[in-house]
């Protein structure tokens, strides 16, 4: 389980980023993170991730709790993967020595600059399971933005991890192309029990591959519940503030307390 604790986050500027916000997120959850930009997503996301310090507040996990050490956060980090919004690859490098990169942390940057051909059969199968070991020679600099997102997604299964956290994985691919991996990424990891979270600003993306949504609206949760309850009055709650939406009255906001309590008495199973 990755909890965070009325957690915080202002930023040295004065912008708080992120109201004091309280979330669990259990083993094997496909929970996606709705809002639009500036909205608190990425924040959120990089505070499960210990990339960023809260004001206030606290993260915990099966491999941190209380104050977080310096090796209690590696071991933590070493446990989570990444999906970066800009694929965050070595465009010169081939697809496979990408994947083998993200060993680095369980291995060792040597071993991951100089594999042994174990660790090489290992990256292929991760790249075999996002559809591109037919590719696995060719330079990341190759590939289309789809191709290398799923590099970044085979990167992100060559760590073994518990959870991968994902930002804004689709921003940058056409409906069809977005749709189509969010599926691939929702099967690999309901495949192997991996817990994700992931930020999107895409209302129809978040209806149809979510298990549970948390919609965010100025660095405050506005929304909390099976993806099955985000209707018209909901949507309109997490974008009120959003020019998309502006002229657009609001629903009812919704607590997201009584949602959150359900769903932890409803998820069994934790890390």
């Amino acid at each position: 389980m990755l909890e965070l604790e009325d957690v915080s986050v202002t930023f040295p500027n004065g912008m708080r980023a992120l109201k004091p916000s309280s979330l669990k997120f259990y083993r094997g959850e496909f929970a996606v993170l709705l809002g639009p930009s500036g909205s608190g997503k990425s924040t959120l996301l990089r505070c499960l991730n210990l990339l960023q310090e809260p004001t206030t507040g606290r993260v915990s996990s099966p491999w941190i709790s209380g104050p977080a050490s310096e090796s209690s956060a590696r071991v933590h980090r070493r446990r989570i993967g990444m999906v970066f919004q800009q694929h965050q690859l070595v465009l010169s490098m081939t697809a496979l020595d990408n994947v083998m990169a993200g060993m680095a942390g369980s291995c060792g940057l040597f071993r991951a600059v100089f594999p042994s051909d174990a660790m090489r059969i290992e990256a292929l199968e991760c790249l075999d399971r996002v559809g591109l070991a037919g590719k696995a020679m060719n330079r990341a600099s190759e590939l289309s933005g789809g191709e290398q997102q799923r590099v970044g997604i085979a990167r992100a299964l060559a760590q073994k991890p518990d959870a991968i956290l994902a930002d804004e994985p689709v921003a940058s691919l056409d409906p069809a192309r977005a749709s189509r991996l969010m599926g691939l990424f929702k099967k690999i990891c309901g495949d192997s029990g991996i817990t994700a979270v992931v930020s999107l600003h895409q209302v129809s993306l978040a209806r149809e591959f979510a298990d549970r949504i948390v919609g965010l609206r100025a660095g405050e949760i506005v929304f909390d519940a099976p993806a099955s309850e985000l209707d018209d009055s909901a949507v309109l709650e997490i974008y009120a503030d959003s020019a998309a939406l502006s002229g657009g009255g609001t629903g009812a906001r919704r607590s997201p307390a009584a949602p959150r309590e359900a769903r932890e008495r409803e998820l069994a199973g934790a890390f």
